[in-house]
């Protein structure tokens, strides 16, 4: 268990540095603001919701372009994206359902 906590730990570093890069970015943070649904005033409230650091790598995969100045700009691998993804809570929802 202890490799799966470490794991989830990688995961939600990565997420919060996504969090960080989204958040700092003028074009994207009103795009991501838009798509959730949350206004800017709530985003500290709801980051401790389950599902929401996977909602936020979900927002960075889902556009190659930010996935790759994501990674360029943190050192981030790109599969490392993905991966962080799938160990977090609610990250295997609806992208890996096999019907």
């Amino acid at each position: 268990m202890a490799n799966a906590a470490s794991m989830r730990e990688e995961a939600e570093t990565i997420a919060v540095k996504a969090l960080g890069f989204v958040a700092a970015d003028p074009e994207l943070l009103p795009r991501f603001l838009a798509i959730t649904g949350i206004d800017a005033q709530s985003i500290r409230k709801v980051a401790a919701e389950p599902g929401f650091l996977a909602g936020v790598l979900q927002f960075i995969l889902a556009h190659e372009p930010t996935l790759l100045r994501f990674a360029e700009e943190t050192g981030t691998p790109p599969a490392a994206v993905g991966k962080a993804l799938r160990a977090l809570p609610l990250g295997n929802d609806d992208h890996e359902r096999s019907t």
